[in-house]
């Protein structure tokens, strides 16, 4: 049976714009996962901010959510989506904590599931303290919450004031059935499209 995922995704390394959009695809190419809605992309300070002022600086981060069904159970998903962090050149047993990343994909919300282990938490325990994750997911799951019934709208207005969160651009080609979005501070356009591959030339 399928059920709905939200997943946060967030780069700071390289082309971090490039990498969002293939990750994109690299996620609906996923077997048993569509992808069906994509949020705008926010740039945003690290976060945390590091607590020593002698720590290396890092870029700002660029984020957006990732909405979708799937018939994968979570620690499936979870697997899969490491898999494509791996692609992009994430190394879990090297990287420092809080530290810069190529690319890092958070499983918000799947389906109604909650769980505690080692290896997951759902909802992500970390959802009510991120600005930069509940603004893009309130535009794309609109009027939505957890599961224990706190609604997203009441999570960010307990964040108030918020600031440092600027709606960079928004995708114009993504494979997603897109919902047109309200007017308001947009970037300059961007429209990414698969790569073509190479002509193998005659056999």
């Amino acid at each position: 049976m399928s059920q709905r995922f939200a997943l946060g995704l967030g780069a700071n390394v390289g082309d971090a714009l490039e990498t969002l959009t293939a990750a994109v695809y690299a996620i609906d190419d996923l077997v048993g996962v569509v992808v069906d809605d994509v949020s705008g992309v926010y740039g945003t300070p690290p976060w945390p901010a590091p607590p020593d002022p002698r720590a290396v600086p890092q870029d700002d981060y660029l984020n957006l959510v990732v909405t979708g069904l799937t018939t994968l159970e979570p620690l499936a998903l979870l697997a899969e989506t490491q898999l494509v962090e791996a692609a992009f050149g994430r190394d879990r047993d090297r990287e420092q904590r809080w530290g810069p990343r190529p690319l890092d994909i958070d499983l918000l919300l799947v389906g109604d599931h909650t769980m505690h282990t080692e290896r997951l938490v759902l909802p992500h325990p970390r959802i009510a303290e991120r600005a930069f994750v509940l603004i893009p997911l309130l535009e794309v799951m609109p009027g939505g919450g957890l599961p224990d019934g706190r609604r997203f709208t009441s999570l960010l207005a307990a964040l108030a004031p918020v600031e440092d969160i600027e709606l960079v651009v928004r995708l114009d080609a993504v494979p997603t059935r897109r919902q047109l979005r309200p007017d308001g501070p947009v970037g300059p356009a961007a429209t990414f499209s698969r790569p073509t591959p190479p002509d193998p030339g005659p056999a």
